[in-house]
């Protein structure tokens, strides 16, 4: 049976994009390619069905496989609409020719030619099948959004080319650096940057207004209620005055929900034919779809859409003529110190914002309202962050495992990972037991990699399935804490009851998402597992009660699983009657006022917020979400966080020692203990840490061998060493460590011989000239020599200060030539000194002193000191310590 042909004449009609098949063609000959085209061109829509046709040429001779074209959509919503605009054109139903899958939802036959996808469903299906049997062609789209998911994509995408040489990969997006994107496909399969197709403008004309709100459009909560106000004020204004459909862009669903309704009481109240209709990812595909489906009759009212960055590129909205933008967005941002990572409400980039202008002007000439002014338009980054760069990496980190190249080593990325953030990653699956020590996938990591859902919920999913017997209790608790279902007063098991009796928003979306989990959990089971604990999504379920619990579980069974996904965010009350919590990372956060938590010593955290004032009761975070945990549960979920040390201290002059156990940064006790040997060192390095440098006792010697050396570390660099306070407290164990063993429990600091300690910082071999370099004593003309005095190290380049060598006048006569240290760097300054050993004069350049200021010092002197000489020739006078009788 020959496959299915689309009728690229049809489907192209009209599109910028059909006038470019040709070059498109040409291009894929090599295998693969990148194409650049603006929004309204036809990418999307055209260039599937192209790329499908061209593998059903049978006997064609091109040496590819007549698989299955698959296309990548950033968004769910953006997938199921390329899916239905493509099955519309091609007169065919959803999943004969054309199908999607999308988390929880998958419509493509056997013999669909066309699949649209999410790219987290690609990733998942890399890693179960690296070759992507039966696959032809993959199109990754939209590249230009820098999603985490697609970066990785097309780091994985450009591997596959490397084993299968017949596989058609195809990138596009409105914008992007064509050059770098071409480069990284062409590099695994080792034939040089692919083609790349340009597709012109088709955009119409399009007007640019301005809108500013006079206040701020943000605060420390995000985005200001009086700033939404201004959005619906300007987007009803603005569509009633040109009598079409508007797209206005906010950042969040919260922020759609509240302009929408504002927007509804504005046409409510003027009686305009207006529908207004939210569009964002919590929506329901039936609210989605309606959203996306544009008016079917002209005499349908007008619709102002407000949608977040999802209708931004990945999604057109039929029939928009105008677009009301707020010039912000909701990006991902790491709070290293706090180990929070979170979305945050930031300023759009310029690209973003023409990215939405251009949604106007892709049917016919439109106009966008910017909602601030033309100086913050100026102001905003050019191009978005990537989010690999701010991103939590544990899911990466886990597919990066599944494909063999852990932590990304020998993996091609546009962006390559932080290092830092990389590592956090990997530690936090190794606590998971997700890798084993080598960084390689545990049989645990390996079934949780195939599972749909990120990293730690996966993980809780499968373990709490197996902990409580039950996978649909498990499945609810992952199922709230996976979405963005909200509790005010942070108790989880509140929020459980209220979505399982359908009280809380977003209760069917909850339900479903459940059903999905609970039929996951079955699907995980190990055959290896005795029937009895197997993890089915039917039994051993437990039946509910009537307060939403499960009979026989008990109220800590949410923070079971709480926990299982985050163990380190298991956390203890700081204090009786205390709202704050200790989190076993470090972290500090304080419950809500009023929550049912609060008389729970122990919770497991699901959510951390940054926050100041009453709310974070002085810890700077607020917990939004949690549940109670009991005390044997802690310990036992957090096991691998349980430390047992030795802790040490000075006291009064006596070291310290106690036995401590802690959970984290979680102190469980704490019991005094004998000192031993070993315990010295460490406890007086803490301490002189603690007190500083001056605890010590610096001698002449040392303060010498410390200004020498930081003189040759000023002037010659590596490797003399630092010797300044920093340096020093941080290096104590490589110059003072052997000092500080050999201490007694109650001997004292100030005995350590710091000019011997400080030697072991000597660099060799160059440590042979250091006499040379910088001497601790310059011999006079007179045969004695003097002591020459080093600048201490301050910390700070603003000063830079001599070597001085004090003597006397006489004992100098005759040296025309200042010496020079530190290789003849860096001259002395001399301080001529009477008789008395008075200061007479102080120079770096003893030639010009003899030969002017000299014979003034010796009109005021010779008549003071008669007995000692003043000769009118220094240049040719004995140098002497003595006087002229002796």
């Amino acid at each position: 049976m020959p496959l299915h042909r689309f009728d690229l004449d049809a489907i192209g009609a009209g599109l910028v994009v059909a006038e470019a098949g040709d070059e498109v063609r040409r291009a894929l000959a090599h295998g693969a390619t990148v194409v650049t085209a603006p929004p309204g061109t036809g990418k999307t829509t055209y260039v599937p069905p192209l790329v499908a046709n061209l593998l059903a040429q049978d006997g064609s001779g091109s040496g590819h496989r007549a698989g299955r074209t698959i296309l990548t959509q950033p968004r769910r919503v953006a997938a199921r609409a390329s899916a239905a605009r493509l099955a519309e054109l091609d007169r065919s139903t959803i999943g004969e020719h054309v199908g999607f899958t999308v988390r929880g939802e998958r419509r493509a036959g056997r013999d669909a030619r066309i699949e649209v996808v999410t790219p987290g469903v690609l990733l998942r299906r890399l890693i179960a099948d690296p070759e992507l049997a039966g696959v032809g062609a993959v199109i990754l789209d939209e590249v230009h959004e820098r999603s985490l998911d697609g970066d990785l994509l097309l780091g994985l995408v450009s591997e596959v080319r490397a084993l299968r040489d017949d596989l058609l990969v195809v990138a596009m997006s409105a914008t992007l650096d064509a050059d770098r994107v071409a480069e990284l496909l062409g590099a695994a399969a080792g034939d040089g940057p692919a083609p790349i197709v340009r597709v012109p403008s088709a955009l119409h004309p399009l007007r640019v207004e301005h809108a500013p709100f006079d206040g701020a459009r943000l605060d420390e909560r995000g985005i200001t209620r009086g700033y939404l106000a201004h959005l619906a004020d300007v987007a009803a204004d603005a569509q009633a005055g040109s009598g079409v459909d508007a797209l206005v862009f906010v950042p969040g669903a919260r922020e759609v929900d509240e302009v929408v309704n504002r927007l509804r009481g504005r046409v409510s109240r003027s009686g305009a034919a207006v529908e207004v209709l939210p569009l964002h990812g919590r929506l329901s595909p039936r609210e989605q779809d309606r959203a996306v489906r544009g008016r079917l009759r002209d005499a349908d009212p007008h619709r102002i859409v407000v949608s977040t960055a999802l209708a931004e590129s990945a999604l057109t909205v039929p029939g928009v003529r105008l677009v009301v933008d707020s010039g912000l967005s909701r990006e991902v941002r790491r709070d290293q110190a706090r180990d929070m990572t979170g979305l945050v409400t930031v300023s759009a980039s310029r690209a973003s914002a023409e990215q939405r202008a251009g949604r106007a002007a892709r049917q016919g000439p439109g106009t966008v309202v910017r909602a601030y002014s033309e100086a913050e338009f100026a102001r905003m980054p050019a191009e978005l962050t990537p989010e690999i760069a701010t991103a939590d990496l544990s899911d990466t980190a886990l597919l990066l495992a599944a494909w063999g190249a852990p932590a990304a080593r020998g993996l091609a990325l546009l962006t390559p990972p932080p290092a830092a953030a990389m590592d956090r990653a990997v530690a936090v699956l190794a606590a998971l037991e997700l890798v084993d020590a080598n960084g390689s996938l545990t049989e645990l990591g390996t079934r949780v990699a195939l599972l749909p859902i990120g990293v730690r919920e996966a993980r809780a999913l499968l373990a709490g399935t197996a902990e409580l017997g039950d996978a649909r209790g498990t499945a609810e608790v992952i199922a709230a804490i996976s979405d963005d279902h909200r509790a005010s007063d942070a108790d989880l098991a509140r929020l459980l009851r209220e979505l399982r009796s359908g009280r809380a928003p977003g209760s069917e979306r909850w339900k479903r998402e459940t059903d999905r989990l609970a039929r996951l959990a079955g699907e995980g089971v190990d055959p290896a597992t005795p029937p009895s604990r197997r993890m089915t999504g039917q039994g051993p379920s437990r039946r509910m009660t009537g307060d939403g619990l499960s009979r026989g579980a008990t109220r800590n069974d949410a923070g079971v699983v709480t926990a299982l996904a985050r163990p380190e965010w298991i956390a203890r009350r700081t204090g009786e009657h205390s709202r704050s919590y200790l989190l076993a990372s470090g972290t500090r956060a304080a419950l809500p006022e009023g929550s049912p938590l609060l008389g729970s010593e122990w919770i497991a955290v699901r959510e951390v917020q940054r926050a100041e004032g009453r709310a974070a009761d002085g810890t700077g975070a607020v917990i939004r979400l949690a549940a109670a945990l009991a005390e044997d549960d802690a310990l036992r979920l957090g096991t691998h966080q349980l430390v047992e040390e030795r802790t040490t201290a000075v006291v009064d002059g006596r070291i310290r020692v106690r036995l401590v156990r802690r959970l984290g940064a979680i102190p469980l006790a704490s019991t005094p203990t004998a000192a031993r040997a070993e315990d010295t060192g460490p406890a007086f390095a803490a301490h002189l840490r603690e007190l500083g440098l001056d605890a010590l006792d610096w001698t002449e010697a040392a303060r010498s061998l410390r200004g020498r050396l930081a003189l040759l570390r000023r002037e010659l660099g590596e490797p003399w060493p630092d010797v300044s306070d920093t340096a020093l407290l941080d290096r104590i164990d490589a110059w003072l460590g052997p000092d500080l063993e050999r201490m007694r429990p109650d001997g004292s600091l100030r005995r350590i011989d710091l000019a011997q300690a400080l030697r072991r910082l000597l660099p060799w071999p160059e440590a042979a000239r250091f006499d040379e370099l910088a001497p601790e004593r310059l011999p006079l003309p007179s045969g004695s020599t003097a002591r020459v005095e080093y600048p201490q190290p301050t910390g700070t380049d603003d000063t830079v200060e001599q070597p001085v060598v004090s003597a006397k006048l006489q004992e100098v006569f005759g040296l025309a030539e200042t010496p020079r240290l530190a290789g003849g760097r860096v001259p002395v300054l001399f301080h001529l000194l009477s008789p008395a050993r008075r200061p007479l004069a102080v120079t770096s350049d003893l030639r010009s002193f003899w030969n002017g200021p000299y014979q003034e010092v010796r009109r005021e002197m010779r008549g003071r000191y008669p007995k000692h000489p003043w000769p009118e020739d220094p240049w040719t006078a004995q140098a002497t310590a003595r006087t002229r009788t002796r």
